[in-house]
């Protein structure tokens, strides 16, 4: 498979779009199974380096999938690097807005079973799902504080950037961290500590890391340093590390990898 497969193939659509925000990427794209419920839920944030250029489209796959699978889906948009209001902190901000509305708004629906959500995030959406589980322990001086309104059952990170100051000292994506964030780790070191969900350990959430060894986009060090961190700390993480496998193969459903991906994200779904 090439990265163009995954980033050019026309996913099933979406079943209903709401919208969060006044901003034009504020808004979810939701799936349901058939029947009446009720069932899990799956918060679905996409990759792309936070960067404009990339929508949710490309995890359309991965969501028609596990739709299929029984689970609702919702598949997150949000303002990007590029958009006005996008990186710090509309970024995070956007992600915290839609997660927030489908536990409030969504809670009047009989299907959605909001007990049974789990976040699940690709590359750069592997970071804003892992910082989603993470940002009740913002502090109280940051702009990202908010008060969650509702907890993840576990939270699965697909070839995830989980350390911004690893990947700004590794230049990951030529160096984009510091576009995210409006600054390099010793410019503005308070908005790493609040928005790098390795500095934010440990969550007390189910964690489920999956990388491919040969991930040539985010190193798989990404992952493995989360790792050991988090269970230094208390929590206890599991990391799948899958050999011959690149980036993309992650999301989709017909590469050698979603066995593990579905299977992962499903028991956690329960």
């Amino acid at each position: 498979m090439t990265p163009s497969d995954i980033l050019t193939r026309t996913p099933p659509g979406a079943d209903q779009r709401v919208h969060y925000g006044a901003h034009p990427q504020n808004f979810v794209d939701c799936r349901f199974p058939k029947g009446t419920g009720p069932f899990p839920v799956l918060l679905v944030v996409h990759g792309g380096f936070w960067s404009s250029a990339y929508d949710l489209t490309h995890m359309g796959h991965l969501c028609a999938r596990l739709t299929s699978n029984g689970a609702i889906t919702c598949n997150l948009e949000y303002r990007r690097i590029g958009d006005p209001g996008g990186a710090w902190p509309g970024t995070f901000q956007d992600v915290a807005t839609a997660t927030d509305y489908v536990f409030d708004r969504m809670s009047s629906d009989p299907r959605f079973d909001l007990g049974r959500t789990v976040a699940l995030g690709f590359s750069a959406g592997g970071h804003l799902a892992l910082w989603l589980s993470s940002r009740h322990k913002v502090g109280e001086d940051s702009p990202l504080l908010s008060r969650p309104k509702g907890f993840f059952r576990g939270v699965v990170s697909l070839a995830g950037l989980t350390d911004l100051r690893a990947a700004w000292n590794l230049r990951v994506g030529d160096g984009v961290v510091r576009r995210l964030m409006g600054g390099t780790p010793e410019e503005v070191p308070e908005r790493y500590d609040a928005g790098s969900p390795i500095e934010l350990l440990p969550t007390g959430v189910k964690q489920v890391l999956i990388h491919g060894a040969n991930d040539e986009i985010v190193p798989v060090s990404q992952s493995e340093g989360f790792v050991e961190r988090a269970r230094k700390v208390g929590d206890e993480p599991l990391l799948f590390k899958l050999e011959e496998t690149g980036h993309f193969e992650l999301v989709d459903p017909e590469s050698s990898a979603w066995a593990t991906v579905s299977q992962a994200t499903l028991r956690l779904l329960g």
